[in-house]
């Protein structure tokens, strides 16, 4: 990894897309005491010896922002830290991540908020936003301190990767937290139908005896926090949706103009449940891979802007705890670094998305969702930025990544397009490549 330091660059050549001004051209980007000073500048306007990055045939975009991404510490610091984690959200284009409550401890206090906030500043990597549990101790059964944790600077709150099973909890929270203008981020699953399942219950599941988890698990949670979002009027943003029952009931509510977000995470856009024809622990998600069907209906969703959200899902899981056996290794894959290569190689290339559509669900979108500044290179704002060559192929190996686990069912995949430099506050923070 290496550090910029330099409050100037001149970024020129390169092809810049900003969603939240709807801009896309070949141009120029001035970068002035860490913030966006200039679009397309004449060298008239540049302060003396400005340093000068040519980024011909690169991408330039708004710096990716996170919803929901495990950083392990505290307690569980086998699978990941917040250095570590920080560190491979720089590799994939990240500049801010919001990091999910599920700690061990939880993040369900404010001392425990500010122990993220105060080791994410001591590593001066990425932004690092706090996501506070909904329940005390992630039990739910009891509402956490929601004013406390919001005063300490949580941005949300959610109990994922668990789900909100209480309907009762799950309406206090959104109105609790419609008090903070703050959103309720919530797994949709019914566990009494999935509790215990290993894989999407289909064709496959059945071929192979594994126990199911059925659609209908998600597709009840669904109906149900939908519901309550029209009872009380909360913010609502629903993570990481799979199935064509969410995605035609999220459909179906926006267009009677009920206002929520929906998710998705990348293996539930381009991977299958016949992955787990090889018994590949790495493959054993939450929500599971699923059959064609429903992928396609995840698709049809991200392409008419049902799904306004990509997140990486990012949750490294240790080596020793994936070679278990399927019914005891835990969910979970790491994705911080793949997630955008994912987007262009398997939605871009083909025709999904364009960049415009593909940047708003993971830079814009998700940080309006939270409620924090980031996803735009509006004038003014901060520099965080990455730049991406779509011309490099390359393959998945998660033994040469920043994160400290290597749990990827994407191992040995080809993908296309890379992130080759990031940007935080004006300051380059990981990459070499096109050199300075």
């Amino acid at each position: 990894m290496q550090t910029q330091s330099g409050k100037t660059w001149l970024i020129e050549n390169a092809r810049i897309i900003d969603p939240s001004q709807d801009r896309d051209r070949v141009g120029r980007l001035l970068i002035h005491e860490g913030k966006v000073a200039a679009w397309d500048p004449t060298d008239g306007d540049l302060p003396h010896d400005c340093p000068r990055l040519d980024a011909n045939g690169l991408i330039v975009a708004p710096g990716l922002v996170d919803i929901g991404a495990e950083l392990g510490e505290p307690g569980r610091e086998e699978d990941e830290t917040i250095a570590s984690g920080c560190a491979a959200a720089l590799a994939g284009g990240f500049t801010s991540i919001a990091c999910a409550a599920n700690t061990d401890p939880p993040i369900d206090s404010a001392p425990s908020v500010q122990f993220i906030l105060q080791k994410a500043a001591r590593a001066e990597l990425c932004r690092v936003h706090v996501i506070g549990a909904v329940s005390k101790s992630r039990l739910g059964v009891e509402l956490a301190e929601i004013g406390s944790l919001v005063e300490s600077g949580a941005v949300a709150l959610s109990d994922a990767p668990s789900p909100i099973e209480s309907t009762a909890l799950m309406r206090r929270a959104l109105e609790y937290c419609s008090m903070f203008d703050v959103p309720v981020l919530d797994h949709p699953e019914v566990r009494a139908l999935s509790g215990g399942g290993v894989m999407h219950e289909g064709m496959v599941q059945l071929a192979l005896g594994l126990p199911p988890m059925p659609a209908e698990a998600e597709d009840l949670a669904t109906a149900r926090d939908l519901r309550l979002v029209e009872a009380t009027g909360g913010r609502l943003h629903l993570m990481g949706i799979s199935t064509v029952g969410s995605v035609d009931l999220c459909r179906r509510a926006k267009q009677q103009g009920l206002t929520f977000t929906a998710g998705i995470f990348p293996p539930n856009f381009h991977l299958t449940d016949e992955l787990l024809r090889s018994f590949d622990a790495n493959a054993k998600l939450n929500p599971p891979l699923r059959s064609q069907q429903h992928l396609a209906a995840c698709l049809e969703g991200l392409a008419d802007g049902t799904i306004e959200v990509i997140s990486s899902g990012h949750r490294p899981r240790s080596l020793e705890k994936k070679m278990q056996e399927l019914d005891a290794a835990p969910f979970g894959m790491i994705s911080l670094e793949t997630t955008l290569s994912s987007v262009f190689t398997h939605l871009i290339q083909k025709g999904v998305l364009d960049w415009m559509s593909a940047l708003a669900k993971l830079s814009w979108n998700p940080a309006r969702v939270l409620g924090v500044e980031g996803g735009s290179l509006q004038i003014g704002k901060p520099a965080d930025l990455f730049l991406f060559d779509p011309k490099i192929e390359w393959i998945v190996d998660p033994e040469k990544m920043l994160t400290r686990a290597s749990n990827s069912p994407l191992t040995q995949q080809t993908l296309q397009g890379k992130v080759v430099r990031t940007m935080v506050a004006g300051r380059f923070l990981w990459g070499g490549y096109p050199a300075i």
